[in-house]
């Protein structure tokens, strides 16, 4: 707390009542995603980051935008935790690459079939086995984040160049909602599993051993399902990310 409260005299913030109310939040937050992140993760780590976050927007909130200021911060918070992940993400490149290498012959097999990319397919377009594809989104989801909130977090480098602060323009504001509705379509989108883990996993709040119950798999199998969903909403949303 006490880098907390440098960090507050710096910005010359009356910090104090806004830490008070809403540090339940951040707890919040910080909880839901250790959950979902390597055990290497320290919750108190996570918290103190998320403070910072919460004095973010506690700075930056313009109640003009229409969103609330707990759903404004809830945003940032989670944004400070997500980046407080990736500044100690160690996870060898070779296990990045291999993930781009997955979404990238996901959106090859979608544009050219029109429909969802199989695990079979998707391992013949690799050349790998079906026991190696699968080996590989184990490693993808074990090693770093991968979620909704960090495909947002993405997603957040798109819309920064259309804004995304108290500045914004109406037509920043619609270059955002668009990307929010994209999203939400290609999550909608997904093959019947996956959007099914995805929703008792992030809406339901199930941990990985409940949904494997619910499906009769195991639970890697479960991390598997989720890390192909993410991957395949990378591929579908390309453009939004990379544009």
């Amino acid at each position: 707390m006490k880098g907390l409260a440098a960090y507050a005299a710096v910005q010359k913030l009356d910090y104090e009542g806004v830490v008070e109310q809403y540090t339940p939040l951040v707890r919040r937050i910080a909880h839901h995603l250790k959950g979902r992140l390597p055990a290497s993760v320290q919750l108190d780590d996570l918290i103190q980051s998320g403070m910072i976050g919460l004095l973010e927007a506690a700075r930056h909130y313009d109640a003009s935008q229409g969103a609330s200021f707990e759903t404004y911060a809830g945003i940032r918070i989670r944004g400070a935790m997500l980046d407080e992940v990736r500044r100690y993400d160690w996870t060898p490149r070779s296990v990045h690459r291999k993930a781009r290498e997955v979404s990238e012959a996901m959106y090859r097999i979608e544009r050219r079939t029109g429909r969802d990319a199989r695990d079979t397919e998707v391992a013949s377009e690799l050349g790998v086995s079906l026991e190696e594809y699968h080996r590989i989104l184990q490693d993808a989801v074990g090693c770093r984040l991968f979620s909704i909130e960090e495909l947002s977090e993405n997603g957040d480098g798109f819309l920064e160049e259309h804004g995304g602060g108290e500045s914004d323009t109406p037509g920043d504001q619609l270059a955002r909602e668009r990307f929010k509705a994209a999203l939400a379509d290609a999550i909608a989108g997904l093959p019947e599993r996956e959007r099914l883990v995805i929703s008792l996993y992030y809406e339901e709040e199930m941990n990985l051993k409940e949904i494997g119950q619910v499906l009769g798999v195991s639970e890697s199998r479960v991390c598997q399902i989720n890390s192909q969903a993410m991957l395949r909403l990378r591929a579908r949303m390309r453009d939004w990310l990379t544009g």
